[in-house]
């Protein structure tokens, strides 16, 4: 679960991705980073643990100099926590080649082994988006022409589908080139397009989710589709293909049940309107399955702050009271992905306050993530 932007411009976008990616930090609060690419056609890059505000200080945006980059804020759902293994990273053959990457390869120690025995290509952390890096430089390398067309890089591409398995939504910069941006294919994972004119010249943005695109003053275009390729030259030519064979858009549940803001907008559904519906579908079941027990529910309340809009319907359909009963210390990051369990109940503690009074001889209806279950139990 992370959070990633690209941008190709006419002029400097180190503090539209900075922007983006504050849009972007409920995504990833473990590390952030920002690679641009100069007039020299060098790589600028800014990375560390921590959150947006924490790693980009002044010195470090002007450092980013560049009409083009890419940012990403992580959870390290695979690998480690270590600084090493935050992102963009990049390779210097062929091309210079940069990436950042949403999502999680499930055949990763296959692929590592693979990769080594036939292009001898060292991967130096446990990161499969560095994995999934060097597998694509590694297409790329084998088209030996000085200049890529976009064909050329669909190819790759589509040989990069091939080999891998998982959820992913990658962003990749190539120096000389542009930036070329693909889903697997059932669109687990998401990415959309968006673009800006200005002085008749067209900037493109890809970005996790639509509220980057807001706040950085972009329109958003479409969703990239599940197994495409979309492929955006420093000059601003767009190209795009379907590279994979029977793509099919199943996108993950949990972005829309918990993880994505209700602002935006995936694969063209609302997330706040997908959370309504669900309410209310949660309400019609209670009511059919629990019958006998509805009469002695007093209020609902919700687990803040995603499950507020699903608590709203579920009263809505049942006729009850909504309530607030935890109140949330909003100064303590997501908890889910921690590591471990003890660290979870230690963090949810710190995280939510009950307010006692609404606990008091009430039978209670709730509606929570089930990850947050134990230990909100237990602290009950």
């Amino acid at each position: 679960m992370c959070g990633i932007v690209g941008i190709v411009s006419q002029t400097p976008v180190n503090e539209s991705i900075y922007a983006a990616l504050t849009l972007l930090q409920h995504r990833g609060q473990d590390a952030a980073g920002i690679i641009t690419v100069d007039e020299e056609n060098r790589f600028r890059l800014r990375k560390s643990n921590g959150l947006v505000s924490d790693v980009f200080r002044q010195e470090h945006m002007l450092r980013l100099q560049g009409n083009s980059g890419l940012g990403h804020v992580r959870y390290p759902t695979a690998g480690s926590s270590s600084v090493s293994e935050a992102q963009p990273f990049y390779v210097n053959s062929p091309y210079g080649l940069s990436l950042v990457h949403n999502g999680n390869l499930t055949n990763s120690s296959e692929l590592k082994e693979t990769l080594f025995k036939q292009a001898r290509r060292h991967v130096n952390t446990n990161s499969d988006s560095e994995l999934l890096l060097n597998i694509l430089a590694n297409h790329l390398d084998k088209i030996n022409k000085d200049h890529l067309t976009a064909q050329d890089i669909f190819q790759a591409v589509r040989e990069t589908h091939r080999d891998i398995r998982g959820a992913y939504a990658c962003l990749a910069m190539i120096i000389g080139h542009g930036i070329v941006a693909f889903r697997d294919p059932f669109g687990i994972r998401p990415l959309v397009l968006g673009k800006r004119v200005e002085n008749g010249k067209t900037d493109y943005m890809f970005a996790s989710e639509t509220v980057a695109l807001d706040i950085v003053g972009f329109e958003y275009v479409r969703d990239v589709a599940p197994g495409e390729a979309v492929y955006v030259t420093f000059e601003g030519e767009l190209y795009s293909e379907q590279c994979a064979e029977h793509a099919v858009l199943k996108p993950c549940i949990f972005e829309y049940v918990y993880f994505a803001r209700p602002d935006s907008i995936m694969d063209g559904v609302s997330v706040y309107a997908s959370r309504v519906h669900m309410g209310e579908k949660l309400g019609q079941k209670i009511a059919r399955e629990w019958q006998d027990e509805i009469a002695d529910i007093d209020v609902v309340i919700p687990v803040p702050e995603t499950s507020t809009d699903i608590a709203l319907q579920i009263g809505r359909v049942l006729n009850k009271p909504y309530r607030q009963g935890f109140v949330k210390n909003r100064y303590v990051g997501r908890t889910f992905i921690m590591p471990g369990q003890a660290q979870r109940i230690s963090s949810v503690r710190r995280k939510l306050n009950t307010i006692k009074a609404e606990f008091k001889i009430k039978m209670f209806c709730w509606w929570m993530i089930r990850l947050y279950a134990a230990p909100l139990q237990n602290k009950l």
